[in-house]
């Protein structure tokens, strides 16, 4: 990759980081919601 090999894998590395924080986040954000509203 002509030396460009670091920059490539990096930003695949931060692009899979992103996807999977951005499928996480939420499904984590809707259990807390969920546990708070049946305790009440």
């Amino acid at each position: 990759m002509s030396g460009y090999a670091v920059f490539v894998w990096g930003s695949f590395g931060l692009t899979v980081a992103v996807y999977l924080w951005n499928w996480l986040a939420p499904q984590r954000r809707r259990r807390e919601i969920l546990e708070s509203v049946t305790e009440e």
